[in-house]
């Protein structure tokens, strides 16, 4: 794979260019306040930003958040992002109301050297997401208008096929930020010739959000650990009840088919913690996976099964973790993903979260992010990537 680097750019000089810099800001508010509730994406992209700015680039910031239909939306907003950016940075961030019009055109045109703009969301424009080449191809026209070079640093957009993401880099010069470079570097050694033993470890709720990943990951790994929501579906492809438990029905058949094929190699949760209802202060108690009462819902992953990941990952020495062992937002099942995310962190290996509610869970259970190899900003994307699929993103920086 060839791709050119910031440092390549910045070698060149940017001193007085102006750089759009596509980055991932797409962060979780607050539905009451709107206040950003995780800045993990914001401070990933830290280093490109300030990279640029210390060299004396005009940098203009674009972004997504959320999903608007294509029309603005208030509460998709950027504008709580710009201050927090500013904040990070140390500087003003400056905000344009629109993303290629009136307002946008102003701010860019008013950048001093070294300064930030941020543009409003990509996806207040149709066109962003648009399927139509000519729709979108118009609207990264308009974009790329803004830049005498292109750097994508948004590795969690990567996997979509997006006019910012997939035309831009066709119209400027472009390269890689810090954080796409880190992230293809470390998805690469998960999908080359990993140090073993492997261990993948799943969560979240749907296996067929899943499937497409376990299919691609069980001849390489060595041992697949399966929690969350989705362990509920293998456990009744087991003949197990599972209650009132998330399942999807259509998922049992395949589920039994890997199970049957992976020779042994797929680990399931022994106990489980089952409420009288999906809410945070419900009755609730430890079962055995194999006897869930009918009407109880399987919130967490139990002690037992915290024990024998924990056992499995022991001596491991490549480990990916992508997908919550429960319903960690909810104090009284978190239990399963906290004990699995320090296991993972104390452990001797390489060690890489996939994005997504992983990386959002080890924040929010207030661990040490520096504990763990490599904490991906992309959930999708980096999934996709070890599904051996092509991203359309970098697949734009290679050409």
């Amino acid at each position: 794979m060839s791709i050119r680097t910031l440092d390549d750019l910045l070698a060149e000089g940017v001193s007085g260019r102006r750089v759009l810099v596509r980055a991932d800001l797409n962060v979780p508010l607050d539905k009451q306040t709107g206040d950003i509730t995780d800045d993990g994406r914001i401070r990933a992209v830290l280093p490109t930003l300030s990279a640029l700015t210390g060299a004396g680039a005009k940098v203009v910031v674009c972004s997504h958040l959320g999903r608007p239909k294509g029309t603005p939306d208030p509460k998709f907003s950027l504008g709580p992002v710009a201050g927090r950016l500013g904040e990070l940075l140390g500087t003003r961030v400056h905000f344009a109301t629109d993303t290629v019009g009136e307002s946008a055109r102003s701010t860019v045109d008013a950048l001093a050297d070294g300064e930030v703009a941020l543009l409003e969301n990509l996806r207040f424009n149709a066109g962003e997401t648009s399927k139509d080449d000519a729709e979108r191809g118009a609207f990264a026209d308009q974009l790329a208008a803004f830049g005498d070079a292109y750097v994508d640093d948004a590795f969690g957009a990567v996997h979509r096929k997006h006019a910012s993401v997939h035309d831009v880099p066709a119209r400027l010069p472009h390269v890689a930020g810090r954080l796409v470079l880190r992230e293809v570097e470390v998805l690469s050694r998960l999908t080359g010739e990993p140090e073993r033993p492997y261990v993948v470890v799943l969560g979240g709720s749907k296996v067929s959000d899943k499937l497409a990943v376990i299919e691609a990951l069980l001849p390489t790994v060595d041992r697949l650990l399966i929690g969350g929501g989705m362990c509920f579906t293998f456990l009744k492809a087991q003949g197990h009840e599972v209650g009132s438990s998330l399942l999807e029905e259509e998922m049992v058949e395949t589920c039994r088919n890997l199970l049957e094929r992976s020779e042994g190699k797929i680990m399931l949760p022994v106990d489980v913690v089952a409420a009288d209802a999906f809410a945070p202060d419900a009755a609730h108690d430890t079962v055995p996976a194999d006897g869930i009462p009918s009407k109880r819902v399987g919130l967490d992953i139990g002690p037992e099964t915290v024990a024998g990941f924990a056992a499995a990952l022991k001596g491991a020495r490549t480990i990916f973790w992508n997908g919550p062992m429960g319903v960690f937002e909810m104090p009284a099942f978190a239990h399963g993903t906290r004990g699995i995310a320090e296991t993972i962190a104390k452990a001797d290996a390489f060690t890489v979260v996939g994005g997504g509610d992983s990386a959002a869970a080890v924040r929010a259970l207030g661990l040490d992010e520096s504990s763990f190899g490599h904490i991906s900003t992309g959930g999708g994307a980096s999934l996709e990537y070890l599904e051996g699929k092509t991203l359309p993103g970098i697949a734009a920086l290679e050409n």
